[in-house]
């Protein structure tokens, strides 16, 4: 029987700076990092069945359902073996959770505890260069040019999802669901928690 594979899991809400802290932490230990957020958008704009499912729970402000998430990751996973990873939005639910337990041993969790206002606000003010999944803010990372990918000159967006409705949905979904995977995390003593309102954008 193959063994499986090591991870480290980033869990935090959206706007936590989940994305960020994987990618330093990718570059600073040599490390593969898979993004959920990143997977299924790659998927949205390959038009492929779990992208058009995914597409329409996230124009309506909702967090993509288990059985769509799951087959994404686990199916990238499954594919990559011998290798430490980093995982960037997922698990978000127990059920997830149950499921990458079948291939992968988690080594820690390191939990992002950031206040609903303060991701509010900063979802409110995130732009995204759709082709590249380059990331703006409007307050401490702006674009050159409001609404310009500094690097392509292509427009930047506002995501449905980030918009205030949208985006409160989703952390309330989010804080609902995550809860029994801290708590799963905690219980196994594989847990490191951040909290703060800071953003360290160096």
């Amino acid at each position: 029987m193959a063994s499986k594979l090591s991870c480290t899991d980033i869990l935090g809400p959206p706007g936590s700076g989940k994305g960020t802290v994987c990618q330093r932490s990718a570059q600073n230990f040599g490390l593969q990092h898979l993004y959920s957020g990143h997977s299924l958008q790659e998927n949205i704009k390959a038009n492929t069945e779990v992208g058009d499912m995914a597409k329409q729970y996230r124009e309506k402000g909702l967090l993509v359902p288990d059985h769509v998430i799951t087959h994404l990751m686990l199916s990238k996973l499954e594919n990559r073996h011998s290798q430490h990873w980093l995982l960037d939005g997922f698990p978000r639910t127990l059920g997830q959770a149950e499921a990458l337990d079948k291939i992968c041993d988690l080594d820690l969790a390191i939990i992002l505890n950031i206040p609903s206002e303060t991701l509010k606000d900063r979802l409110g003010r995130r732009w995204i260069h759709p082709s590249s999944r380059r990331e703006y803010n409007l307050d401490f990372s702006p674009p050159h040019v409001h609404g310009i990918d500094d690097i392509a000159g292509e427009p930047s967006v506002q995501q449905e999802d980030d918009k205030p409705e949208a985006a409160a949905a989703r952390l309330r979904q989010y804080r609902d669901m995550a809860k029994p995977v801290t708590e799963l995390c905690k219980s196994r003593g594989a847990c490191y928690q951040c909290s703060g309102t800071e953003t360290n954008n160096m």
